[in-house]
């Protein structure tokens, strides 16, 4: 007994079905993404880089004075005053010279005071009181470092 086998019989053609299923998962798929993008466009977000401004920026310019061990004070490596001297006169006006122009700049005064670790802590108050009697109130403390 001989099966015949009809040759159209496996043969569907071209199936339509399975391609608007593609087509609205496609379709879906990019209107999902449009809206993404529209709420990703709305973020307001400031990316880094230079800003303007309507005023100049001056760079505060730091005054040093050290204190070494044997009392003796200097202001930016230059020696003021004797490591005796109590009242520091010569160190008083000069940083009343500073506040002034300071001030006329409308720049802080800013004083870094580097001690030695033996420096007596009375030589540091004779220059706390020097800086208070030029009005300097913007003062930084360090210890000096062993090389």
């Amino acid at each position: 007994m001989r099966v015949q086998v009809n040759p159209n019989e496996g043969n569907f053609g071209f199936q339509i079905a399975p391609m608007i299923d593609v087509v609205f998962v496609i379709m879906l798929f990019f209107m999902v993404m449009a809206g993404a993008v529209r709420i990703e466009n709305e973020l307001n977000t400031q990316l880094p880089g230079t800003a303007a401004t309507s005023t100049s920026t001056d760079f505060v310019d730091e005054q040093i004075i050290t204190i070494s061990d044997t009392g003796e004070i200097s202001l930016n490596d230059e020696p003021f005053d004797s490591a005796t001297s109590k009242e520091l006169p010569q160190l008083k006006a000069t940083l009343m010279r500073l506040k002034q122009n300071a001030d006329a700049a409308k720049t802080p005064a800013v004083v870094t005071i580097v001690s030695d670790e033996q420096a007596k802590y009375s030589r540091t108050v004779d220059v706390l009181d020097a800086l208070a009697v030029a009005k300097i109130d913007n003062v930084t403390f360090t210890v000096s470092e062993e090389e």
